[in-house]
């Protein structure tokens, strides 16, 4: 039940990202004054988690696919008129991505540390 929920949270927060990203500028959703890099950082870093805690065994694969689709939206971003793709929104992205799935994976093997510890002290 939690991995479904995390594959449809993953998959949800995609949806959202690419909607902000690809949609006038007015209508993106603005969390303070110059926040730009720091929302692009923390909305991969997000997507990034969901997806390797969605998806653990393939942390490679996930981490390709986020950073693909971050530079995918980052060139879709030049067919809207009052948008446009820059080379340190694609960085912020893809530093934002690796944190996320570093995140999610250490939370994996810490995870299985501890259960690992709590079965040999029960014995």
């Amino acid at each position: 039940m939690l991995r479904r929920l995390l594959v449809m949270g993953a998959w949800c927060v995609l949806a959202y990202i690419a909607y902000v990203t690809l949609t006038p500028i007015g209508l993106r959703p603005e969390t303070g004054p110059r926040s730009g890099g720091f929302d692009r950082f923390a909305a991969y870093g997000l997507l990034g988690a969901f997806f390797a805690a969605a998806y653990p065994r393939d942390l490679l694969r996930v981490l390709m696919f986020v950073i693909a689709v971050a530079f995918s939206l980052e060139l879709l971003q030049n067919l809207t008129p009052d948008r446009h793709a820059r080379a340190l929104d694609l960085f912020e992205k893809i530093a934002g991505a690796l944190s996320g799935c570093s995140l999610a994976k250490l939370l994996q093997l810490l995870r299985a540390k501890f259960s690992q510890r709590r079965t040999i002290s029960r014995k």
